[in-house]
């Protein structure tokens, strides 16, 4: 079953090497019970490790079943470790806070076989563990423990055990009922390498090895060993899974189990590890809310002044370095209005603006605001449909009314909120009749856009401000795409009925100002984001420096895996997905507190607040990436752990 010949190993212990084999040959028959014994340093241990794959010898010949496996890759190795041997060791190794039956059961993880999940059960009650199943390791004896590690390395169902001192940490009364169990495993067929210095225990055994410096001295039949009637294999079946993806679907669901009761073992430093992550998902959460929230706010104010909109006024001029005010060089008229109501296509409606400042009196109360001349139009143009009343009509413009619409801050201060349609308010002296409320839009910085009244334009250029042209004229276009059209058209003409020269009148587009005030918001909203991201980068440091702290601390677990036939891949899938579920803890506080400081933010500051999907996917997904790209380092250098170094590191 086993052939080495002439195989050497040698370590480097600063600048001396020490040869632990010098040129080691010997073979192992199927069914035979062999103990290799020597004084403390003479190599029994190397040899056993090489023997069970966990090492690899310098030079020599090493065949299982006439397979050299010195050509094997890890992943070959700890596929043969998995399926054709069984680890009984001196310290027992088993998993802390893990149950009996949980650790029997470690080694199907990783045998990819399908095995039927009772194989547990049965292997603890071959070495009489019937009622101790569900006990932590830390509530079992020593004698009890050896009997767990020896059902784990059964539970695959391996053709030969080695056993490294399996007695050496036990009373003499527990050692005898190991080595009992031993016997009995042997007298059903099973290959038995068992490492020891004390001769009783090695009298167990039909063959006896014994080395000494590294070179064996001695290989004889014991003649002592007691008699054991062979009881015929009792094999468990390897019974295979339905599908690939059902037993990748138990692996996963497995390891997710085992790294939970990991990071479950030190709750502050999995508390402390998420913490990071939390405030990062949280600020990267509750900016982006805030940002958004900005925007629509901004949005919003921007779909008030109406949609299509272009605004038409003179140009400003310089002359000798002093900028002049608009319209010193050329003036709009009620007459422009009208003729670019008529004569140029895509034109909906036009509305002539004169603006300026007047002091409002009803009854004993005064207030000022701002005082806008406009056409009837404007009602639609600008969304203003009063809530209460009317707007102006065509004969009152023509008539010079003295009528006004008023805005809900002057209906506030000079009438107490109540209705004042109807009612009469001096404007600079002048008596107008209130005939509506206009709704109510809110304020952006500074202004505030209910703290004005509505004229007709006529009677604000004649009879409140003595003026004979208007400040601007606004334009509403049909159609979005015609806007660059109708702005060409409307310079053009009125270029030739002032007989002035391009460059006179300037128009500005709404919408581009509305644009450009999306691409401002966007842009901050990427740059708190971006400041926010920070806090998620520290937080995938914070995890792993932890996980880092976990593979020093987990070393003798990771060669017990990797030795019970765990690859690379799987440790370091069980690492990369417990730094997974520390972020996935940490995004999951994370979007809750960046909730609660959003919502804060919209209560006591007045500020407005949107949460999208969309941010909490990026927030989460970011945070599960950290998690990853974080995790890697630390997952990999678990995994390229050499399994007897981790399982002598102390």
């Amino acid at each position: 079953m086993i052939r080495v010949e002439n195989i050497r190993k040698t370590y480097q212990m600063g600048e001396v090497e020490v040869r632990a084999l010098d040129g080691v040959s010997l073979t192992v028959e199927q069914g035979e019970y062999v103990a290799i014994v020597g004084a403390s340093g003479s190599g029994k241990s190397t040899l056993m490790h090489i023997l069970g794959l966990l090492d690899v010898p310098d030079a020599g010949v090493f065949e299982i079943n006439n397979t050299d496996v010195t050509k094997f890759s890890e992943n070959q190795l700890a596929e043969f470790r998995n399926r054709i041997m069984g680890f009984v060791f001196q310290q027992f190794n088993l998993l802390k806070r893990t149950s009996a039956l949980e650790n029997v059961g470690l080694p199907l993880i990783y045998a990819r076989n399908g095995k039927k999940s009772d194989v547990p059960d049965k292997m603890l009650d071959l070495v009489g563990l019937q009622d101790r199943k569900s006990h932590h390791t830390n509530e079992l004896s020593g004698g009890q423990q050896q009997r767990v590690a020896i059902a784990r390395a059964l539970v695959n169902n391996p053709q030969i055990i080695f056993a490294d001192e399996p007695t050496g940490n036990l009373d003499s009364k527990s050692a005898k009922e190991i080595m009992q169990v031993m016997s009995e495993l042997h007298a059903r067929g099973l290959t038995i390498i068992l490492v020891t210095h004390d001769a009783n225990v090695a009298n167990h055994a039909q063959r006896i090895i014994e080395i000494k410096d590294g070179k064996i001295v001695s290989d004889a039949p014991n003649p002592t060993a007691p008699a054991v009637p062979k009881m015929g294999v009792v094999e468990e079946p390897d019974v295979r899974g339905s599908g690939f993806g059902l037993q990748s679907l138990f692996e996963g669901l497995t390891l997710v189990k085992q790294s939970i009761r990991s990071l479950n073992a030190n709750k502050v430093r999995t508390a402390l590890s998420a913490l990071g992550i939390m405030i990062g998902v949280a600020a990267v959460i509750a900016t982006v809310a805030v940002g958004n929230g900005a925007k629509a706010a901004v949005e919003e104010q921007m779909s008030q002044l109406g949609s299509n909109l272009l605004m038409l006024m003179p140009q400003r001029r310089s002359r000798g370095g002093v900028r002049q005010a608009q319209g010193s060089v050329s003036r709009l008229s009620l007459a422009d209005a009208e003729a670019i109501r008529t004569e140029v296509d895509n034109v909906v409606k036009v509305s002539s603006t004169v603006d300026g400042n007047a002091q409002l009196k009803a009854g004993n109360l005064n207030w000022s605001c701002r005082i806008s001349g406009v056409d009837p139009d404007y009602e639609s143009m600008r969304s203003y449909q009063p809530q209460l009343g009317r707007f102006f009509t065509d004969e009152e413009v023509n008539s010079r009314a003295m009528v006004c619409v008023l805005g809900v801050t002057p209906v506030r201060e000079l009438f107490d909120g109540a209705n004042p349609v109807g009612q009469q308010v001096k404007i600079n002296r002048r008596s107008f009749t209130v005939i509506g409320v206009l709704p109510e839009k809110g304020s952006a910085g500074f202004r505030d856009y209910d703290d004005t009244a509505f004229v007709p334009s006529s009677t604000a250029m004649r009879r409140l401000f003595g003026k004979d042209y208007v400040d601007r004229i606004e334009i509403q276009i049909d159609k979005p795409h015609q806007m660059e059209r109708a702005q060409t058209d409307i310079l053009t003409l009125l270029e030739m009925r002032h007989r002035t020269a391009s460059g006179t009148f300037e128009i500005r587009n709404l919408a581009e100002i509305q644009d450009a005030v999306s691409e401002t918001s966007n842009v901050m909203s990427l740059l708190l984001s971006s400041i926010a991201s920070i806090a998620l980068v520290v937080g995938g440091i914070g995890i792993m420096n932890i996980m880092l702290v976990s593979v020093t601390e987990r070393t003798r677990e990771i060669g017990l895996r990797k030795a019970l036939g765990a690859r690379g891949s799987d440790i370091m899938s069980q690492f990369l997905i417990e730094a997974l579920i520390i972020s996935f803890f940490g995004g999951c506080l994370g979007i809750a507190l960046g909730a609660g400081v959003g919502y804060a933010a919209q209560r006591f500051a007045n500020m407005t607040v949107l949460f999208t999907h969309e941010s909490i996917y990026m927030a989460f997904g970011f945070s599960a990436l950290i998690g990853i790209l974080f995790g890697i380092w630390p997952a990999r250098k678990a995994a390229l752990l050499n399994p007897i170094d981790a399982l002598r590191y102390e």
